[in-house]
């Protein structure tokens, strides 16, 4: 896995499908630098089991990430093809009819690759022929990476789960609260934090300060 917290975002220009079905080429996460934070994440495959919950959930979420001036986009590694006819069917059928913000595609595994969140690594056998080998024999696919990037295309924050291991949507909101929160005050942070809650000044006296009141 590459830790990329504190370094800018990987750049990419590749394919994706925005507006619940429009065709879009070259799309980058540059178009968002000194305009949006970005909240960047990675699901396995698309006509699965737990990624359209998570896909879904965050479209129902949608307004909230808006309201803070967010973008959220997903990747996998499958076509836009793939992409397009997903989010063509239906809900009950399977399908993410109703998602609106961008899935990319990543069919030639580049992007999670890195980002760090691909699920294993090519290498060569005895043969000489170029084989796949997956972490605890993993498919190619990219584990459930989450990254919040700010307005300046810095990883800010970074979590990523196993296939089987579903993402919460509160969560990504309040690291998103605790970050705007430090842009906009320049306190920190401290456990359990949440919007509404007190920072502190990140110095001695500042958190023996806050523990006395807390």
């Amino acid at each position: 896995m590459t830790m990329l917290v504190g370094r800018k975002a990987p750049v990419f220009s590749a394919s994706a499908v925005v507006n619940g079905g429009d065709f879009e080429d070259n799309f980058s996460l540059e178009q968002y630098i000194g305009k949006k934070h970005v909240l960047f994440y990675f699901y396995p495959l698309d006509f699965t089991f737990v990624c359209p919950t998570e896909i879904i959930a965050f479209q129902e979420r949608i307004a909230d990430f808006e309201a803070r001036g967010v973008q959220v986009i997903g990747c996998s590694i499958d076509s836009k093809f793939s992409h397009w006819a997903w989010l063509n069917t239906p809900q009950n059928d399977g399908g993410i009819q109703g998602v609106q913000y961008p899935l990319v595609s990543d069919v030639n595994k580049t992007i999670a690759h890195n980002f760090g969140v691909l699920a294993g690594h090519y290498d060569y056998n005895e043969n000489n022929e170029l084989v796949w080998i997956g972490n605890l024999g993993e498919d190619a696919v990219a584990y459930r990476g989450l990254f919040l990037i700010d307005k300046e295309g810095v990883v800010r924050h970074q979590v990523v789960n196993d296939m089987p291991l579903g993402r919460n949507i509160d969560e990504a909101l309040r690291m998103i609260d605790a970050l705007q929160f430090f842009e906009e005050k320049g306190e920190v942070c401290p456990a359990n934090w949440e919007k509404g809650k007190d920072g502190m000044n990140a110095t001695a006296e500042g958190v023996a300060s806050y523990l006395a009141n807390h």
